[in-house]
Order: structure tokens, then C-alpha cells, then sequence
């Protein structure tokens, strides 16, 4: 049966309004730890109403979310995060008077899941009528109210108001009834977990909203709360009762059953949505998935059927991984896991779906990279070094080049820097500050052959002090013709790098250098890329050396293409290479899509760190001549660009 939700409003901008709870959740990392034991969490934005507006959004729907966060740090993450995920945000209001809701949670065993609420007088209980504007649910073809904001009077208020003029104007009403027994002050603070108490009075409040609604949602636990009744099919039929809406059934692992008219003496006569057979790892979340899974075909007019397979799907994503909307998968990865399965039971393991996910949510697209790199360190001392110049001096240096960046950016997109850490630490404070596009730091032991890492080889407890938006880099010096044992070291290095920047959650570009230990001819480099794609290593970007050949690059391209399509792209460096040298590579390569721009030092600032080291030149006279410098470069990037618009 195809979805009545699609009656009218098909023009309106928005496809559903969210309403609810919206918190910071915490999640213990540690996994099978009591949460006493838990030392460290991963955060992510939580609450029902807020996982649904970004699972929808990433399915492809046009969502929007009302409540409230407060006016700190951890507000201003929901919001920003929001905006991130393209769910519009005009509906959070900020409440300078109380806190945004926390929520800490931890996986002990696959059945017990504790979790504790920080909500008193947390910011979205305040919502509120005035809260509610008119124009904007009418601009919604459907607003999707949640269970908790009917325990309080203001909530209660605030989520009928939303309903009424919903309908008013023709849209959908959803219930979902995201029952947690102590948001109605039924438990204690210790019993996050639990999932139902029986309450007359819970019952009596979500009873009266029913026959407002069109679809309504929950567990079994939740259908006999909104219905006051102890048996299931008693319950249904309680429904059915009071509202003519469609009725959702979840069943976990065994899927869900949809039921639209009477309640069938066999319940099993409904439409019945198979579950997907997958390991539980963590079930929190699991509901927020299937339900953003649910209205992607509802509100698009599919069978009940189809919207449930869907649903089902996104519910198997969630409690196979560990955290709650983070793990909501995108369309793409949804529809690649219903075309192709997944061998694994447990799909968190599955690196080719993981990609995907991984491709698909990364924070903004970047498809022009202009990149000064100041991540120099073996090169900079050499010339300290030859003028008996304190190292101490390279650091202050670097923070000229990111002023000299930063004056050709202007606040633009598609400029970034590659600085170190090494020297770079108050550079990348100054960094912070500018609006760059992409920020990297390098890994790798300066001129290191085999390849190593610079300040420790367990890599990853390195990259967790890192901000979640620097990009790691790694220069290999890489050869397809290098000695096979060679080539087996620096391999297993690159994928310990990349197994570890996964774990992490960090973007990884790999620099291959093969001209310096090896001919360099037109399928050298693809036939490195190759090689360390069979590895399985699919980095976000590759920064490769200048060359002047087209059908080099068009090769290169190509094998891009076939082995990671989610590539970000790749980046040209420098090598010091001259200007009159990089403008026929940028010419080379300026009919290959997956050249994104380029990420060069030496050319910009070489002459600027003699000079300013020696003290022959002030703090300005470098930062001109280095943004000239880059400036120019940045001019003949576009320049040839400009010669294929349609790639810009």
C-alpha cells in the first residue's frame, strides 16, 4: 500500500520538523565496562527527535529540528553540527537560562546498556508555544512529535500547537513514542536504561494526542504505554481505537509489522518487515535509524513494504555500531548494503560500507585546494643551521607564512596549509583563527626510507590528541620498481597509518614521491596508486610530484576512479620547483577532475626563510613577499583551471 503522506504540500521546502530532545551524548569507549570503569567517551549529538533529523537528512529528505539548547559550548555543537549534517536549524532556540541536556552512556555486555540523563531543567524541557513559529511548521509537509515532550505542560503545549497547525495546513502528524520511564519522573536516576513502566497517567496524556495523528511509531513496550492496555493485541486495537493513522510496530531483531485499517485477529497479517541478521552491539539509537529509515519511503510515497525493508536496514546499521546518529547510514550506503549485503554479521566490520560511510559524512566538500605547505623541518634546519640560527626561530618563521596565507585566503574557501608539529605548534594556534579550508600535518620522519613516523610508531595514541579537522600527512618515498622487501616495509607502514586514522576518525593524505629513487615515466605513479590500493588503504586525498605529462595524470586519474570514486581528490606539490616549471604541470593537469589544486612550500617561502633567518629581511618584508609568492601560484592554478570551467 503506497504512503497517504504525500496528499499536498509536495512544493513545501521542508519534509519534516523533528520536535523534542536534544543533548550531547557521551559514550564510553570502553566497551563491556560498567560505567563506573568507563575513563574515556566519544560525544555526538543525542535525543530522539535529534537523531531522526539528521538520519532523515542523510537519507535525503529535507529536515528540520525545534528545541532548545543552552547558550555554552555544548549548544553551539548541536547547532553547528546541525548545520553540518544539512538539517536546517531555525528551530533551535537558545536558552541563556539552563544547560543543554548531557547524556552518558556506556556498552557493557550485548543486553545491558547503562546510561544516566542529565536533564534537570536542561534547556529542551523549556520549550515552549512561543517557540513554535506558524510559518515555519506550515512550511513542512510533516512534524514529527516525540513521547518525552508530552511529560511536561510547556512540551505538552508547545508539541499540540505544532500538531494543529500541521494539520491545519494540510500536513502529516507523526508520533514517536519514545517512552523512557524517568523522563517521566517513574525512576531513578540510575535507570536510564529501563525501557517501561506501566503509568495511567503516561497513558492518559499520549491516548489524548492519538487521534491527531497519521503514523504512529514504537516498541512493543511503547505501544502498551500509549495505549494503557497489557497485551499487545488489546493495545493495537486500543489504537486503532482512538486514530486512523498508520501503526509501526518495531520488533528488534525481528523486524516490524505495519498495519494500516483494522487490527488483524493474527498480527502477523500486517506487513510484515523483516529484520536483518545482524550481531547487537549496541541497541541505543537503533529506534532513531529505523524511524529516519521509515519516513525516507513514507513521506516519499512507497509501499509500506519497501519503507520498512528501509527502516529495518537503518535499524541494523545503528545497533551494529556504537554510537546513535553518527551511525545512521547515508543513501548511498544504504542502497549499496540492500544491493550487495555484507558478509559480515557485524557491519561495523565491513570496510567497504565503512568507506562509504566514512566518504559520505565527512564534514563539507573541498573541491578546490590551494595550499600553502610550511611543514618543512629537515630543509628549514639546514638553513638555520647554516647561519648558527637557534632552531627556536623556524617556529616563529612558520607563523609568518600562516599570516601570509591567511592575507591571500581573505577568509575564502579553498585555501588550506600543511604545517608540522614539530615547529608548527603556535602556528597552528594562529591557523585556528583563520577560516582555512583544510589544515594538515605531517607524520612521517623527515627524508625517512623505508618510512617512518617522526615522534613514536604507535601512531594512533599520537593522532588522538588531534583536533578532528587536521588532515594527517604522510610522505613515502615510493617506487612500484623498489625492492620487493622494501616496498612490503613501507607498505605495512601505510596501512598501519590508515588502519589507525580510521580508528581515530582522522582524514589521511598520502604523498608519494617516486621521481627521486626511480625513473619517472607516464604510468609510474598510477602503477604505485595500484599497489597500495590492493592493500586495501583508500586515503581521503593523494599529493603527488609535478608532472608534466597529460596522459601520466589521465592514468593516475583513472585509477582513482576505479578504486575509490569517494576519493576527495588529489593535490600537486612542489618540490621547489619553480614557477615556469609548475605552470606547465598545472596546465597538464588542468583537464583532470581529480586534481583539486595544489599544496606547495618551497617555491613560496624558500627565499623568504634565507633571507628573514639571516635578519636581512622584517616580519613584513617576509609575509608580503610570501603571499605574493603564493598569491601568484594560486592566480596560475585558476588561470589554467579556467581553460575547463565545468571542473572548477
Amino acid at each position: 500500500m503506497a504512503s497517504a503522506a504525500l496528499d499536498g504540500g509536495g512544493s513545501r521546502p521542508l519534509d519534516v520538523i523533528t520536535i523534542g530532545r536534544s543533548s550531547v551524548d557521551l559514550y564510553g569507549q570502553q566497551i563491556g565496562s560498567r560505567l563506573e570503569d568507563v575513563t574515556s567517551f566519544a560525544k555526538s549529538v543525542g535525543g530522539c527527535p535529534s537523531n531522526i533529523a539528521i538520519g532523515s537528512a542523510r537519507l535525503g529528505l529535507r529536515s528540520a529540528v525545534i528545541t532548545r539548547v543552552g547558550d555554552e559550548q555544548m549548544g553551539r555543537f548541536i547547532r553547528e553540527h546541525m548545520q553540518r549534517e544539512g538539517v536546517d536549524e531555525r528551530g533551535i532556540v537558545t536558552d541563556a537560562e539552563r544547560l543543554t541536556a548531557l547524556v552518558l552512556l556506556s556498552v557493557q555486555d550485548d543486553s545491558t546498556f547503562p546510561l544516566i540523563f542529565y536533564r534537570e531543567n536542561c534547556a529542551d524541557m523549556a520549550l515552549c508555544e512561543d517557540d513554535i513559529d506558524p510559518g515555519f511548521i506550515a512550511s513542512s509537509r510533516s512534524v514529527l512529535v516525540s513521547g518525552t515532550h508530552f511529560s511536561k505542560d510547556n512540551t505538552f503545549a508547545a508539541q499540540k500547537k505544532a500538531m494543529r497547525i500541521a494539520r491545519e495546513n494540510g500536513g502529516k502528524v507523526i508520533l514517536d513514542i519514545d517512552y523512557r520511564p524517568n523522563l517521566w519522573g517513574l525512576a531513578g536516576h540510575a535507570a536510564g536504561e529501563e525501557r517501561y513502566i506501566a503509568s495511567s497517567a503516561v497513558s492518559d496524556k499520549l491516548k489524548s494526542v492519538l487521534p491527531e495523528c497519521d503514523l504512529i511509531v514504537g516498541t512493543e513496550e511503547e505501544v502498551l504505554i500509549a495505549s494503557g492496555e497489557s497485551a499487545l493485541p488489546d493495545a493495537l486495537r486500543t489504537i486503532r481505537g482512538c486514530s486512523d493513522a498508520t501503526i509501526v510496530l518495531k520488533r528488534g531483531p525481528m523486524g516490524c509489522i505495519v498495519y494500516d485499517g483494522a487490527i488483524p485477529e493474527d498480527l502477523e497479517d500486517g506487513v510484515v518487515g523483516k529484520g536483518f541478521p545482524i550481531e547487537v552491539y549496541n541497541v541505543l539509537g537503533a529506534g532513531d535509524a529505523f524511524m529516519s529509515g521509515f519516513l525516507r519511503g513514507w513521506l516519499r510515497g512507497e509501499d509500506h513494504a519497501t519503507s520498512a525493508t528501509w527502516a529495518n536496514a537503518c535499524g541494523a546499521f545503528a545497533v551494529s555500531r556504537l554510537l546513535c546518529s553518527p551511525e545512521i547510514p547515508t543513501w548511498q550506503e544504504l542502497n549499496t548494503f540492500l544491493e550487495e549485503g555484507s558478509p559480515h554479521r557485524a557491519l561495523r566490520k565491513d570496510e567497504s560500507i565503512n568507506h562509504i560511510h566514512w566518504a559520505t559524512t565527512r564534514d563539507a566538500e573541498i573541491p578546490l585546494l590551494m595550499a600553502l605547505a610550511i611543514d618543512h623541518r629537515s630543509q628549514l634546519t639546514e638553513i638555520a643551521d647554516a647561519l648558527d640560527v637557534p632552531h627556536e626561530r623556524i617556529g616563529q618563521f612558520k607563523r609568518l607564512a600562516v599570516a601570509a596565507a591567511a592575507r591571500v585566503a581573505a577568509g575564502r574557501e579553498g585555501y588550506g596549509m600543511l604545517i608540522d608539529e614539530r615547529f608548527g605548534r603556535d602556528a597552528f594556534f594562529d591557523a585556528a583563527k583563520q577560516n582555512f579550508s583544510w589544515i594538515g600535518r605531517p607524520v612521517e620522519l623527515p627524508g625517512s626510507r623505508p618510512l617512518r613516523f617522526e615522534f613514536s610508531q604507535d601512531i594512533g595514541s599520537q593522532l588522538q590528541e588531534w583536533p578532528k579537522d587536521h588532515c594527517i600527512k604522510a610522505l613515502c618515498f615510493y617506487h612500484p620498481d623498489d625492492d620487493p622487501v622494501l616496498k612490503r616495509e613501507q607498505q605495512e607502514k601505510l596501512l598501519s597509518l590508515y588502519q589507525a586514522a580510521r580508528k581515530v576518525g582522522r582524514e589521511l593524505l598520502i604523498e608519494i614521491v617516486a621521481g627521486k629513487h626511480g625513473s619517472l615515466d607516464d604510468d609510474t605513479i598510477a602503477r604505485a596508486l595500484e599497489e597500495i590500493y590492493a592493500l586495501g588503504i583508500k586515503p581521503d586525498w593523494w599529493k603527488l610530484e609535478p608532472q608534466g605529462s597529460e596522459t601520466a595524470w589521465a592514468r593516475t586519474e583513472t585509477v582513482v576512479a576505479r578504486h575509490d570514486p569517494w576519493c576527495r581528490g588529489i593535490v600537486v606539490l612542489g618540490l621547489e620547483a619553480p614557477i615556469g616549471e609548475l605552470k606547465e604541470t598545472f596546465r597538464a593537469c588542468a583537464g583532470i577532475g581529480a586534481v583539486r589544486g595544489f599544496a606547495v612550500g618551497r617555491t613560496i617561502f624558500a627565499d623568504a626563510a634565507r633571507s628573514w633567518l639571516a635578519g636581512q629581511m622584517t616580519d613584513d618584508e617576509a609575509i608580503n613577499d610570501m603571499a605574493s609568492r603564493f598569491e601568484a601560484l594560486c592566480s596560475l592554478w585558476l588561470e589554467c583551471r579556467n581553460t575547463n570551467p565545468d571542473l572548477l
